[in-house]
């Protein structure tokens, strides 16, 4: 990834809205991790938006310059002298990321508080991408700060970044290609699996609430 364009986006949710099988008048989003972070972008800027599930995302731009209009979100800087090696041969690199709430790197920070949706964040507590937590946060602050409703957090203690569908293997560590090196995830499998099955229900629920205004039907996953 380099450069992203928002208007990329913008014309699948126009292709959603006007599509005839779609209830409307607005879509939801889902996103985990880069893709939250594109979830909370796409919220910001665009119109026609009802409900945004994040999943260990970021309240930063990261990775790639995003670009809408003629605005630009740099990515967020990151140090790799802060990755941690808890084991040979693999790094965490949960702490490498700098702060976009401070003045020099407030220009990667997503404007979240424009945003006109519902939404629901699922955190897990043993990230060791990023500080979940601390994003979805500061995503909170920043939606009061507009006097927007306050959002739904789930906090899943003893999972990792990677949050998946039910009955998806734990990935415990891999090659992350940004940094080029094996990075672990976090998480241990007893709570991860837990983590998994019960935000797929939360976020179904969620969705049913703000798209359909019913609950979520039984899922056959």
């Amino acid at each position: 990834m380099k450069d992203l364009r928002l208007e990329y986006f913008e014309e699948a949710v126009n292709f959603m809205l006007r599509h005839p099988q779609v209830k409307g008048p607005g879509i939801g989003l889902f996103g985990h991790s880069k893709g939250g972070d594109l979830v909370l972008s796409m919220a910001s800027f665009l119109k026609g938006i009802a409900a945004s599930a994040v999943v260990n995302g970021s309240v930063a731009n990261v990775a790639a310059a995003l670009h809408y209009k003629d605005i630009t979100l740099p990515p967020i800087g990151y140090d790799l002298k802060r990755l941690k090696s808890p084991q040979p041969g693999v790094v965490d690199m949960s702490e490498i990321l700098f702060n976009p709430l401070e003045e020099a790197n407030r220009k990667s920070l997503i404007p979240v508080g424009k945003a006109d949706c519902k939404f629901l964040f699922v955190v897990a507590e043993d990230d060791k991408n990023w500080k979940s937590d601390f994003h979805a946060q500061t995503a909170c602050q920043l939606l009061a700060e507009e006097g927007k409703e306050k959002p739904e957090v789930v906090y899943y203690p003893n999972a990792g970044h990677y949050i998946e569908p039910p009955y998806f293997p734990l990935c415990k560590a891999s090659m992350h290609r940004l940094i080029g090196h094996p990075v672990i995830w976090g998480g241990e499998p007893k709570a991860h699996a837990h983590a998994q099955v019960d935000s797929w229900k939360r976020i179904q629920d969620f969705f049913h609430k703000h798209l359909n205004q019913e609950r979520v039907r039984e899922s056959k996953l």
